[in-house]
């Protein structure tokens, strides 16, 4: 599926600030469900917690990918957020994060989530996609970014994941 398709510009915040990592993930929770208020907030809270514990999602080079399964939703829902200072998120690399781009996946997963998920990481993955999303001052403004560089990633080839970039 199309970024412009999981994302759209409510579920978009630049310079948000966040306390701590499960504060980041807080908001994240609220910009996820903007497209779906059906669906609670601190349901998807909960969940994004529990994923964390499975494992980290706090990639490299200041940038994270929460991310869960949720029962009720139908199609990937993705969310977006630069931070106005770096926080700790438990990164493998050690490093603050600023950059978050979160994902609500269904339940039952098809190919076509996956696809979802292997975009993301892609985006996260390159570098001058990144240093332009940390250049934006306005939430339509890291919104239009992303689009764009999303689209240009498209016609390239894609870059390598973050975390298997830095040899893990």
């Amino acid at each position: 599926m199309a970024l412009a398709e999981i994302i759209n510009p409510q579920s978009v915040l630049c310079n948000a600030h966040a306390r701590s990592k499960k504060h980041c993930l807080e908001i994240l929770s609220e910009l996820l469900v903007r497209p779906t208020p059906e669906i609670p907030a601190d349901a998807v809270f909960e969940k994004l917690v529990e994923r964390e514990r499975l494992g980290c999602t706090g990639l490299r080079m200041g940038v994270a990918f929460p991310h869960c399964r949720m029962e009720g939703v139908e199609e990937s829902c993705a969310a977006m957020i630069r931070l106005s200072e770096p926080i700790d998120f438990d990164s493998a690399d050690g490093e603050p994060i600023d950059l978050v781009i979160g994902l609500l996946v269904p339940s039952e997963l098809d190919e076509e989530h996956y696809a979802d998920v292997k975009m993301i990481t892609c985006i996260l993955g390159d570098d001058q996609l990144r240093s332009d999303l940390r250049g934006a001052s306005t939430s339509n403004e890291l919104y239009e970014t992303l689009l764009a560089g999303c689209s240009n990633l498209a016609a390239e080839d894609p870059p390598q994941d973050p975390v298997a970039a830095q040899g893990s």
